[in-house]
């Protein structure tokens, strides 16, 4: 059985893919399933990255994700480049600024492998950026929701 190969995307890759990326492997090793996915995160912008190396994801969010036992220690920002596309079943953007990025990135040949993180949800719409609202637990909550619509969503569609 093929792995299910899913990337998380926001604008800077500090914030909320990462958070998104942790959140998610954690579900998934809580039941078990570590085995049957890949799982990553990546930026549409080169803003949080220097050279080859990213910036650390951002403290405020590494706290948040500490808060509920989670470490993201040794992730650095990476960028979503067009050969990615080939490589994974599922890009999960934040908001609908990174959906038109990874449009533009991935092309249309791909378009039917994007969606918004919050379509997971009963309440739909985006994830807001925290690096500009400051409030990270709510990010963290919108999140986790849609993680966990996302895993029951793919777990439907596997068995």
């Amino acid at each position: 059985m093929d792995k299910i190969k899913v990337m998380f995307v926001c604008h800077g890759n500090i914030c909320r893919s990462p958070m998104a990326e942790f959140v998610f492997k954690d579900m998934v090793s809580k039941q078990g399933l570590q085995d049957m996915f890949i799982i990553a995160s990546s930026a549409t912008s080169t803003e949080e990255i220097w050279g080859d190396v990213g910036n650390p994801v951002y403290p405020p969010a590494r706290r948040e994700l500490a808060k509920h036992g989670l470490s993201c220690d040794g992730k650095r920002a990476v960028q979503l480049r067009r050969n990615d596309g080939d490589k994974y079943d599922y890009f999960v953007g934040m908001d609908n600024a990174n959906l038109r990025n990874m449009h533009n990135i991935l092309g249309s040949q791909h378009s039917h492998k994007i969606s918004l993180l919050m379509d997971y949800t009963s309440r739909g719409g985006q994830v807001a950026d925290p690096w500009y609202t400051g409030d990270f637990e709510t990010t963290y909550r919108d999140v986790y929701d849609g993680c966990a619509g996302l895993l029951d969503k793919l777990l439907k569609e596997r068995w």
